[in-house]
């Protein structure tokens, strides 16, 4: 295949190609992948969607005054995520739609940089924060501090939060929930800490702030974590999260204008128009605002609150299916919408048992173990399962236990994974700055696989070694393996 060919190709075999290549994916819809995907189970929602957004993609969002429509429904969006957190009528809340969880945490950690105006910015984080703020710290020349959790209560001590505050912070960050195990983060008692020092909290409720006031409702003990919390200045949602809205969109909400001023950007010294932008993008694309914009029109509130309803009900069987297993346990009792568990049975490895359930449709999320003397939890973490539960699972859930019941056992049968310890020591021992491509190349090798040319699937179907391998390597050299990893796969190709 050509990537541009000599010729137009007719319009059916464009599509043909592309379903051709989404072959290999994996699969968005059903409740079988808990990561990267919300789906809401309803058909009819995905046609609106999609409608929705043909009829806003030819719209640049660049230009308000010109394409007032994209306004309208921008505004909406923040209007319905500030009533939801805390805002509403008559609040001084503000917001702005933005592409996604990372941009509103970089444009978050830029307002409140550019406004301290410290010559040397500093961003206070627990360990369990999501890596976005160190990417957001990174770009914008900020120094991240890292609080580490308690292994007891997976949380930050608000003490240390207390402590970790300099004359030089200009941030504090908590979550709401944090995305590996779930878990809300004491907000009010970090905003308040935050508040007395002077000092701006956000809140990343990017991953759980669409579902928690419907948990609420629901009866689940919810903490307070949004604007009703008096030191909390600004939150992030994703509404292609749990609003499952399509991919591409996200809400930056600042309690007041005045904290928001400085997240804008304008220029004017130059001979063109001048440009102003409350987000990192200039041009912008109608598309994801309209299909979220449709979303929200479509489900209102009683349809969220039925889609957390049966959200919370296969979170709580999923739990209980992992309860039942010898030798699994929880990481801890579920808060919001994700399941995490844990191996207490040295045979029982826990990658092994993520390839069982792969072979049985259920796609999971391994999460590497955390070493003893990580920022992030100086007695270490063990590694887990992590499960993003959604809506689409409640009807898969029956067979989830009997599914992991047999891949337990098939786990046990095949026992740990075995990768030679010379490949371990070698992960082991490596420095960021010994990484090169040839050695990536090597490991894979060492691991019976290619990345040479790039594939429609660029790793095995089975990948217990491979987890096996990175989780041996210190975090820096697992940053590198990996960026080295997307380096050799994002390659061009011709003909």
């Amino acid at each position: 295949m050509q990537a541009l060919p000599p010729t137009g190709v007719p319009a059916a075999q464009v599509l043909e190609e592309i379903a051709a290549l989404r072959a290999a994916d994996q699969p968005t819809h059903g409740g079988r992948l808990f990561a990267y995907v919300y789906d809401s189970g309803l058909a009819d929602l995905d046609e609106l969607t999609t409608a929705a957004h043909a009829l806003g993609a030819p719209v640049n969002g660049l230009d308000p005054t010109a394409f007032p429509s994209l306004l309208a429904m921008e505004n909406a969006l923040v209007g319905a995520a500030s009533a939801l957190l805390g805002g509403g009528p008559g609040s001084p809340v503000v917001g702005n739609v933005t592409s996604g969880g990372t941009e509103s945490l970089i444009l978050a950690v830029k307002a409140a940089r550019d406004a301290a105006g410290v010559a040397a910015p500093e961003l206070v984080l627990p360990g369990t924060a999501h890596p976005s703020f160190v990417k957001a710290a990174r770009y914008l020349g900020v120094r991240p501090v890292v609080v580490p959790v308690s292994p007891a209560t997976l949380r930050p001590a608000v003490s240390a939060i207390a402590d970790a505050i300099t004359a030089n912070t200009v941030l504090v960050a908590c979550s709401a929930p944090a995305y590996p195990y779930g878990l809300v983060d004491p907000v009010a008692e970090i905003a308040e800490v935050a508040a007395e020092r002077g000092v701006r909290c956000h809140v990343d409720a990017c991953f759980g702030g669409w579902t928690l006031p419907y948990l609420r409702r629901l009866g689940v003990a919810v903490p307070p974590f949004d604007f009703s919390v008096p030191g909390v200045t600004s939150i992030s949602v994703d509404l292609h999260k749990y609003a499952y809205a399509p991919k591409g969109v996200s809400v930056l909400l600042h309690r007041s204008d005045e904290l928001r001023a400085a997240q804008y950007f304008a220029y004017a010294d130059w001979p063109g128009y001048t440009m102003v932008n409350p987000t990192i993008a200039s041009t912008r694309s109608g598309g994801p605002i309209a299909a979220a914009y449709a979303t929200l029109r479509r489900l209102g509130d009683d349809g969220y609150l039925r889609l957390a309803s049966s959200t919370w009900e296969a979170v709580r069987s999923l739990a209980a299916a992992v309860s039942t297993i010898d030798g699994l346990r929880l990481v801890a009792e579920p808060e919001s919408t994700v399941v995490a568990f844990t191996s207490v049975d040295p045979g029982l490895d826990l990658f092994v048992l993520a390839d069982e359930l792969a072979e049985r449709g259920w796609h999971t999320q391994p999460q590497l173990a955390c070493p003893p003397g990580s920022a992030v939890a100086p007695e270490g973490l063990p590694r887990s399962i992590h499960l993003t539960v959604t809506a689409a699972v409640a009807p898969q859930v029956a067979s989830f236990g009997p599914d992991l019941s047999a891949a337990v056992a098939a786990a046990r049968s095949l026992g740990p994974t075995n990768v030679d310890e010379s490949l371990l020591a070698v992960a082991a021992a490596l420095t960021p700055d010994q990484l090169t491509l040839d050695t990536v190349a090597a490991l894979a090798g060492g691991l019976g696989f290619s990345l040479a040319g790039g594939t429609s699937a660029p790793l095995p179907a089975r990948r217990a070694a491979i987890n096996t391998l990175v989780e041996a390597a210190a975090p820096a050299v697992r940053e590198a393996l990996f960026s080295a990893f997307l380096r050799l796969l994002q390659r061009p190709t011709y003909g």
